[in-house]
């Protein structure tokens, strides 16, 4: 595991104030990588596909509970309620992310089946096994114990519930002193406390008491997100416009190549990660 011992929670949840509207006009409604299976798809098209695949993974059947943490937008969270009447709970640490998921499901028509809080996903809590799948696309970099969130996440599960994950991973060891350290840059410009390997995972997930454990390497499938951004960020004035609203904010645009060379050098990859818990 690869940390950034600077990051702050405070931080984390300001950066999502600020940067949710760049995510959202720079990239669309999922503000998380697409996934590009034939090659052919838009990026709007790619977006939606990572969430229907890691739902199709995770078997996400009709009138399921879910449990979104890093909900962000809302996206998933009211793809899951339209697609599969799920029953969805988005927590995010962004209040201004919660207003427009909230916003969101008003408008179409999804108020009764999906909700939103602003929460910290490592300081809540729920009795055992309230929710049949406990579902995060992209939240887990930003969290600062992971082992903890993962067993504390188990219990919330009923049996034969599961745990579904898509995350920004660490390579696998060894790394090299230069992939080492774009790692580094990558948890400091987009406020990671770690970025941790799929085998890391796994075995927290192992510790937990989950079983049939997985690991799929998306990055291939992925990485185009990072050379669209990259090109749309280079079109539109948004670096000017990100660096007058916050001096982090243009940052964060600028290491739209760092996390890109990160993929394409083996220093990160990109996981679905799957377990469940033991039937009773």
């Amino acid at each position: 595991m690869i940390s950034d011992p600077h990051v702050r929670p405070g931080e984390i949840a300001r950066h999502y104030d600020l940067a949710s509207l760049f995510y959202r006009l720079l990239w669309g409604p999922h503000i998380h990588h697409g996934l590009w299976l034939t090659g052919r798809e838009s990026p709007g098209e790619a977006q939606e596909q990572l969430t229907r695949e890691l739902a199709r993974q995770a078997r996400i059947a009709r009138g399921e509970r879910v449990l979104d943490v890093g909900c962000g937008l809302g996206g998933s969270a009211l793809w899951l309620a339209a697609h599969r009447q799920c029953h969805v709970l988005g927590v995010t640490l962004s209040g201004v992310q919660r207003w427009w998921a909230a916003l969101l499901a008003r408008t179409k028509g999804l108020s009764r089946r999906v909700q939103f809080r602003r929460i910290n996903a490592e300081e809540m809590d729920f009795p055992a096994g309230s929710w049949d799948v406990v579902w995060s696309i992209e939240c887990t970099e930003h969290l600062f114990d992971k082992a903890a969130f993962f067993r504390r996440a188990a219990g919330w599960l009923r049996p034969g519930g599961r745990l579904a994950i898509c995350a920004w991973l660490a390579g696998p060891e060894p790394l090299d002193a230069q992939q080492t350290e774009l790692v580094r840059q990558v948890c400091r410009a987009f406020l990671c406390p770690s970025l941790a390997t799929a085998e890391e995972y796994l075995g927290w997930f192992r510790q937990a008491g989950l079983v049939r454990a997985r690991f799929e390497d998306w990055t291939p499938q992925v990485v185009r997100t990072w050379e669209l951004c990259r090109r749309r960020t280079q079109r539109l004035p948004l670096r000017r416009v990100a660096g007058a609203v916050d001096r982090r904010m243009g940052q964060f645009l600028d290491h739209f190549e760092t996390i890109h060379r990160a993929y394409t050098t083996g220093a990160m990859q990109y996981g679905c990660l799957l377990a469940e818990k033991p039937a009773a």
